[in-house]
């Protein structure tokens, strides 16, 4: 599989999202505590929702191999980050701020899918 100079060796994606989910689970924490002062519960269904298309991305790109149903996926996925980041910081500040790491790496990976697709067509090499 053709691949940029600049994709990161597999072994740091493990440490990354580590830190990122970490991220995520103290920012919906934070603004689930705010339930008993505000609606929250539109911002923390909107971010179970996103993790099925956070799975969804994984599952086409290794498992199924297609850069082009995940480079659909992943733009889905990137507007739902865009929208609980801003949602989250609504609701508790610093828990918006935590989301953006997740925002920008994300970003990073839509470019880097829409590479590898320009590269390898939709159906990657196994």
């Amino acid at each position: 599989m053709g691949k940029p100079f600049w994709a990161p060796p597999a072994w740091l994606f493990g440490p990354v999202w580590t830190g990122l989910y970490g991220l995520m689970a103290v920012a919906v924490w934070r603004v689930w505590r705010k339930r008993t002062e505000m609606p929250v519960a539109g911002a923390c269904i909107g971010y179970l929702a996103h993790l099925i298309f956070q799975a969804a991305w994984s599952w086409l790109f290794f498992a199924q191999g297609r850069a082009d149903w995940a480079m659909a996926d992943i733009l889905a996925l990137w507007w739902m980050i865009l929208w609980l980041t801003i949602a989250f910081r609504r609701i508790d500040k610093p828990a918006g701020l935590m989301m953006w790491p997740y925002l920008v790496w994300v970003t990073f990976a839509v470019l880097l899918n829409a590479v590898l697709w320009s590269l390898n067509g939709s159906v990657l090499p196994r």
